[in-house]
């Protein structure tokens, strides 16, 4: 988070330590006084309370009416998601000074810039709420470890949202209409939708089975192509002794 605490201009952007119980709720009274502002001041008297044992019940309600995706008990991903929220209110109530702002340029104009991946660290705080919350946008299952839910998240990328992909997925497929009444399922699950669905599954099981039958054909025909002899004569064979 120390970036974007540092641009948010907090007293403590290098040492904040969020498990500190203390600590975390003077932060998250700081962040509504100073940056988001989504209650008026009289209303912001719960939040303010932090000796309460009712606090994170209030910390709660203030997440839902800020429309948080995120619960308490997710720490980490909510702190990051408010941080965003109070950079983008800083930004908004700021835009002609940060219009003005010239990039900084490197030392050597030639010199390229460095790969930003070759300093990433995986265990940062920060990496682990972005993948959470990327997973969290393309609905993937959670994972103890995060760079599983990181492959997870590339393997879904590369099959689904690639241009590639996208555009084969688009393109419509024809098929033959099926007149499900008239294939019998074989028994009676005394439900018509149970029976309707079973005879679906029967169909789309049959269809694996002929695309099944077809590759075994396919690879019949490989391997004998292989071990087939020309020079064999089959009439000189004999049967029996």
């Amino acid at each position: 988070f120390r970036r974007k605490l540092t641009a948010l201009e907090y007293h403590n952007p290098t040492g904040f330590d969020c498990k500190d119980e203390t600590e975390f709720r003077n932060f998250i009274v700081w962040l509504e006084d100073q940056k988001i502002r989504h209650y008026k001041i009289e209303e912001r008297g719960n939040l303010r309370n932090i000796a309460s044992s009712d606090w994170p019940k209030f910390f709660e309600n203030y997440l839902q009416d800020l429309k948080c995706p995120f619960n308490g008990q997710e720490r980490q991903e909510t702190i990051d998601w408010l941080l965003g929220l109070a950079v983008r209110f800083e930004y908004g109530d700021h835009v002609e000074k940060y219009q003005n702002c010239k990039p900084m340029k490197e030392a050597n104009d030639d010199q390229k810039p460095a790969d930003p991946l070759i300093h990433l660290d995986s265990n940062n705080p920060d990496f682990k709420a972005g993948v959470l919350a990327l997973a969290n946008l393309l609905k993937i299952q959670r994972h103890d470890d995060h760079l599983v839910m990181l492959k997870a998240i590339r393997i879904l990328i590369q099959e689904r949202l690639t241009p590639e992909a996208i555009a084969k997925a688009s393109q419509s497929k024809e098929g033959l209409p099926v007149a499900l009444d008239k294939h019998i399922l074989g028994f009676d699950t005394g439900d018509a939708t149970l029976n309707e669905a079973a005879r679906i599954l029967r169909l789309l099981h049959i269809e694996e089975l002929r695309e099944l039958q077809t590759k075994i054909n396919e690879a019949i025909v490989a391997v004998q192509a292989v071990i087939a002899d020309p020079k064999t004569d089959h009439r000189l064979g004999k049967v029996g002794r």
